[in-house]
C-alpha cells in the first residue's frame, strides 16, 4: 500500500473511532450531569463540565481529520495535512489550561469542603468511568497521529477523573473525609499536565519542522552516499507534513562519470530512505562535482 494510501485509510478509521466516542462522550456528559444536579455533587458537576471542554475539543479533532482528507491545492500545496498538528497544539494547550483549574478549584476545595452524597458520586462516577474506558478501547489502535494522541488523552483525563471520583466516593462514605476529593483531582491534574506538555512540545516540533524523532540527517545522508556514484550530500532537511507523512529534500552531487545513470541512481537514492526511513516525499537534486551552488547551503 502506497504512503498515500495508507495515510487516506488511517484517516478513514481516525473519523470513524472519533465519531463513536464523541456519542460515548455525550451520554457520560449527560448522564454526569443529571447525576451532579440531583445528588448536589459539585464534584460530579466539574467533571460534567470536563467532559463538555473534552467534547468540544473531540469534534475538533474529528474537523481536523476531515479537512486533512481534502485534495491538495494550488495555493495549498501540501493540503490540509496541518490542520491536525494545529489541533492537537490547541487540544494540549487546552489540557493545560483545565489541569491549572482543577489545581486550583482542588486547592480552595482542600480548606473548605463541602458535603456530598456520596452513593450516587460513585455510582455515577462508576457509569462515566465504564464509558470512558470503552472510548479508550476505540482510540486504542491509533498511536502515531499527534490529533489523535491528544483526544485519547482528554478521554484518558476523564477516565483518571472517574477513578478518582470513585475512590473519593468510597473513602467519603466510609470515613466521611471530604478532603479527599481535591487531593485526587490535584493528582489527576498534575498527570495531565505531563501528558499534555510533552503533546505541545511534539506538536510544536512539526510546526518548527524538526528533525522527526529516531532519524538522524547524519544516517540519512550516510544512507544516500552508500548508492554507487553518490559523492556528495549536502543541503539536507527532513521534517514531518503531519505525523505518519515524513519529507526530504536535499542536494546530491554525482560522480561526472555517472550522469548518464542519473534516472536510476535517482531512483536508487529514494528508494534506499523509504526502506531505510520510510520517508515518503523527496525531492533531491542532481548536481555534477563541478556545479557552483547559488544561495544559502545548509
Amino acid at each position: 500500500m502506497s504512503g498515500e494510501a495508507g495515510a487516506l485509510e488511517a484517516r478513514a478509521t481516525q473519523k470513524r473511532q472519533l465519531s463513536l466516542v464523541i456519542a460515548l462522550c455525550s451520554v457520560i456528559f449527560l448522564v454526569e450531569s443529571v447525576g451532579g444536579l440531583i445528588s448536589g455533587s459539585l464534584a460530579l458537576l466539574s467533571d460534567a463540565g470536563h467532559m463538555l471542554t473534552d467534547l468540544l475539543a473531540l469534534v475538533l479533532s474529528l474537523m481536523a481529520v476531515r479537512f486533512a482528507s481534502l485534495p491538495a491545492t494550488p495555493e495549498k500545496t501540501y493540503g490540509y495535512h496541518r490542520l491536525e498538528i494545529l489541533t492537537a497544539l490547541v487540544n494540549g494547550t487546552l489540557l493545560i489550561v483545565i489541569s491549572a483549574g482543577l489545581l486550583y478549584k482542588a486547592f480552595r476545595r482542600f480548606f473548605e469542603p463541602l458535603p456530598i452524597e456520596s452513593r450516587l458520586m460513585t455510582g455515577v462516577a462508576l457509569v462515566g468511568l465504564l464509558a470512558n474506558l470503552a472510548a479508550l478501547r476505540v482510540l486504542s489502535q491509533e498511536h502515531k497521529s499527534l490529533n489523535i494522541r491528544g483526544a485519547r488523552m482528554h478521554i484518558l483525563g476523564d477516565a483518571l477523573s472517574s477513578v478518582g471520583v470513585v475512590l473519593a466516593g468510597l473513602i467519603i462514605g466510609a470515613t466521611g473525609w471530604l478532603r479527599i476529593d481535591p487531593v485526587v483531582a490535584g493528582l489527576i491534574a498534575v498527570i495531565i499536565v505531563a501528558g499534555a506538555v510533552k503533546l505541545v512540545r511534539e506538536a510544536v516540533d512539526v510546526l518548527l519542522e524538526a528533525a522527526p524523532d529516531g532519524i538522524g540527517l547524519d544516517d540519512v545522508s550516510a544512507a544516500i552516499g552508500t548508492v554507487p556514484g553518490v559523492v556528495e550530500v549536502h543541503d539536507l532537511h527532513i521534517w514531518s507534513i503531519t505525523t505518519g507523512l515524513l519529507a526530504l529534500s536535499g542536494h546530491v552531487r554525482v560522480d561526472d562519470r555517472r550522469r548518464v545513470e542519473c534516472d536510476a541512481m535517482l531512483n536508487r537514492i529514494k528508494q534506499t530512505v523509504l526502506d531505510r526511513f520510510g520517508i515518503v516525499h523527496t525531492t533531491i537534486q542532481i548536481e555534477s562535482c563541478v556545479y557552483q551552488e547559488l544561495g544559502d547551503v545548509h
